[in-house]
């Protein structure tokens, strides 16, 4: 049995459905379908240079690799690579040539760092180590059940805020994407990402298939979105996950992200969905300590790894 690594194709059903499988084996805590791969190895911004990878053993798409630049950070030089192979088909290989393929082509194309998410998990540690890479910062998934758990009730809204859904915005999305952005520069991490283009956030993140317009919710002040919380959807398995929860600098500390999210998860019950997943930087205490009170448990944690390309 011989492991093959190549580019995927997205317009092959079954190369987009077996990516999506990986990694809802090795990943359950983020939503992929075949629709969202098929999407965003078409409509990532071209700068990014994305080329999603798979693994494949006798016919069979056994591994998966997320490899592009962060163009949007201010930094230059900086490559993504997150690898994740099936639990069942581990040992085979896969990982290794998935890895070095990446790195070829990011170094081809003047990265000079690498950034990869790894599980906290002994082997997947001791794995990103034998290829070079050094622990770095960290974060949660958390995941709440939303079939059997216990929201908190729905919080009064204030008098000068009104909530709105996405769907309210879809004659003109911009107000959501000014937000976007300015959440966006103040998220923990150690790449920082700046929104600046928004014909690629329309083709990106708007009309993306897994967003769910009327769970996404916005505090509005003065008709303007100060505080939202951006939801995707995975009908097909009743998995909900927030994409995005942030409030606009001048308003915070009013409880408005909160609010926003608990609506969103209390219409998220209503509409049938049973799971949600949430993840947060570990230095992020404020959005934690929220995200706890809304009934979410940490379920796993993930290390930025990192390797520097002489």
């Amino acid at each position: 049995m011989t492991v093959i690594v190549r580019d995927l194709r997205p317009d092959v059903p079954a190369d987009a459905e077996g990516f999506a499988r990986v990694r809802r084996l090795a990943l359950p805590y983020i939503l992929f379908t075949s629709d969202s791969v098929r999407h965003n190895a078409l409509h990532t911004h071209p700068d990014a240079h994305y080329r999603p990878l798979v693994a494949e053993e006798d016919g069979e798409v056994i591994g998966t690799a997320q490899v592009h630049l962060a163009h949007d950070s201010t930094e230059p030089g900086q490559g993504l690579v997150n690898v994740y192979v099936r639990p069942d088909r581990t040992g085979r290989g896969a990982g290794g040539l998935l890895v070095r393929t990446a790195e070829e082509r990011l170094a081809a194309l003047g990265t000079t760092r690498l950034l990869s998410w790894v599980l906290d998990e002994p082997g997947n540690r001791a794995f990103a180590e034998r290829h070079g890479y050094r622990g770095s910062r960290s974060a949660h998934f958390l995941r709440l059940d939303l079939a059997h758990g216990t929201l908190p009730p729905v919080p009064e809204v204030p008098a000068d805020v009104e909530l709105r859904t996405g769907r309210d915005f879809a004659a003109d999305p911009r107000p959501l994407f000014d937000l976007d952005a300015e959440t966006t520069r103040d998220e923990p991490g150690d790449v920082d990402f700046t929104l600046t283009d928004y014909e690629a956030w329309l083709e990106q993140s708007w009309r993306h298939p897994l967003l769910d317009l009327d769970l996404t919710v916005a505090a509005c002040v003065a008709g303007r979105p100060v505080a939202f919380s951006v939801a995707y959807t995975d009908p097909g398995t009743r998995r909900y996950s927030t994409a995005m929860t942030g409030t606009a600098r001048a308003f915070r500390g009013r409880g408005l992200a909160k609010l926003a999210k608990t609506h969103s998860l209390h219409r998220a019950r209503a509409a049938g969905f049973a799971e949600a997943f949430t993840g947060n930087d570990t230095g992020n205490e404020p959005m934690i300590a929220i995200n706890k009170r809304l009934g979410y448990e940490i379920c796993a944690t993930e290390v930025r790894h990192v390797r520097e390309l002489g």
